[in-house]
């Protein structure tokens, strides 16, 4: 079999998180709404109705490829792309062609060498969403337009990914800048944020490009792994058995797991593209431009290197800390309460990578909830009690996890429960006596006096469940050292 080189290029679209649609004041906020209850004269298309621009979708247009360290172009112009669909009330969608608001962006994502790569990005341009097709049956299509005339960015990478999997990293790492700076709630099962893909494969050695075939209908981040791995199977085969690729546009199907062709691959003069006369050109000043960068927070990258130098932490945990901006502001605000108590930041981490992730992981609270839920005092406290041997380690993960469940302070727990813990070594003398004694443990015994010294493990472990594990293990282990050399 040849060796083949992949070429993939996304196509993410974001719709802009505006309280109102595109070109006009119809609301937005249609998720879950009843078919065709937000829409307006001018999402409909009614004859007479123009459009006016949403001001706030444009700024967050352009604090979207700031984000992207694109250009904002101080003028970019709408046009109207003419394609005869059903989801198009007018016919026509209103986008922007070749003068778009932001060019030339990047973001870093870790490629398939497990170095940073960098995915260049061509434009980010402005449209309005379509109306939403509905297969009722295999007679029946029903169309629903709240979603049209919604602000809709479409982001477009260059042909720089190289792999399904990077494909999904790329798209993982445009959804939580989205999500990150607010321009996006980042909702795809209901089609927020959403994919196409163009793939080609050629022969390794070849300069030119392959036949690009365009996916559509993908709305996670497994569907555009498996919708590509699917298709750069199905092209190689084609490719094998002496065929030719199609330019062509493929839907994925989720539940056959596989490509479906639709139709030919449009060329750009087949939307006979031209400028929308009911909108003039979009004019953005220097000062503008400038008010957009000053709204930018700080980026998930640039906080994860922060995370490191400032905190000493690993790439891998500062990027699991940088996840998602809630957790990055809620480590901080832990790391403030846990260092007026001595704890370190690497402490803290810790806490909130293991036992914090594992609980959201299995429970119903969300990362926006987490100060709500578990204040980052409470991990203070639990550091704090674990730096005065109040609480050993195995307790402390018994209190984080009631203290997470029911939002009580972990000092408090400890204090109605009892679970201080036992240091005393009268009190561990005689538990060791009680274990050393015991039939159950006599094999264990019997090899720690023969000199085989892990066996004294086993006993620490009874110690620990005699004393439901309140037993200080170091002091545990000093008491049966104590007592088995009698």
């Amino acid at each position: 079999m040849a060796e083949y080189i992949i070429t993939i290029g996304l196509e993410v679209h974001a719709q802009a998180r505006t309280r109102s649609k595109m070109f006009d004041g119809c609301s937005a906020d249609y998720a879950g709404s009843e078919p065709n209850t937000h829409v307006s004269v001018v999402s409909m298309a009614l004859p007479g109705a123009m459009p006016v621009i949403n001001a706030r979708a444009i700024e967050i247009a352009a604090l979207s490829g700031l984000a992207l360290n694109c250009t904002v172009n101080r003028t970019s112009v709408f046009a109207r792309k003419s394609y005869p669909y059903p989801d198009l009330p007018k016919g026509y969608q209103i986008t922007q062609y070749d003068q778009p608001i932001c060019t030339e962006g990047w973001v870093e994502i870790i490629g398939d060498d497990g170095n940073l790569k960098r995915i260049a990005i061509e434009r980010l341009h402005i449209e309005e969403d379509t109306g939403r097709l509905v297969h009722a049956d295999g007679a029946t299509s029903l169309i629903d337009y709240n979603r049209s005339g919604v602000p809709l960015m479409e982001i477009v990478s260059k042909p720089d990914i190289a792999s399904p999997e990077e494909a999904k990293r790329y798209f993982q790492k445009l959804h939580q800048i989205m999500v990150w700076i607010g321009a996006n709630h980042g909702d795809m099962e209901h089609g927020e944020l959403r994919c196409d893909a163009n793939v080609s494969l050629r022969p390794k050695g070849q300069v030119e490009y392959g036949a690009k075939v365009e996916i559509k209908n993908m709305n996670s981040f497994r569907a555009v792994e498996r919708a590509l791995n699917y298709e750069v199977q199905r092209q190689i085969k084609v490719l094998e058995s002496g065929g030719e690729i199609v330019q062509e546009t493929r839907g994925w199907n989720e539940d056959q797991g596989v490509t479906i062709a639709q139709r030919s691959k449009e060329f750009a003069h087949d939307y006979r593209y031209f400028p929308e006369p009911d909108l003039p050109p979009l004019i953005l000043s220097d000062e503008w431009i400038a008010a957009r960068k000053a709204e930018l927070p700080e980026l998930p990258d640039a906080r994860r290197a922060r995370f490191e130098a400032e905190y000493g932490l690993s790439f891998q945990d500062a990027d699991l800390l940088t996840s998602e901006r809630p957790i990055a502001d809620y480590y901080e605000t832990a790391v403030e309460a846990a260092r007026a108590v001595g704890g370190s930041p690497k402490e803290v981490a810790n806490w909130i990578g293991g036992e914090l992730f594992r609980l959201l992981k299995d429970g119903a609270w969300d990362a926006g909830q987490l100060a709500v839920q578990m204040p980052p005092q409470h991990i203070a406290a639990l550091i704090d009690m674990l730096a005065k041997s109040v609480i050993n380690r195995t307790v402390a993960k018994q209190v984080f996890e009631e203290s997470y469940t029911t939002g009580a302070n972990p000092t408090q727990i400890v204090k109605d429960k009892g679970l201080t813990q036992i240091s005393d070594s009268d009190a561990l003398s005689a538990v060791a006596r009680e274990i050393i004694a015991s039939d159950a443990c006599a094999k264990a015994v019997a090899e720690y006096r023969n000199g085989k010294a892990s066996a004294i493990q086993f006993l620490v472990g009874q110690v620990m469940k005699a004393t439901k594990g309140k037993a200080n293990p170091q002091a545990a282990r000093a008491a049966l050292e104590a007592e088995l050399s009698h």
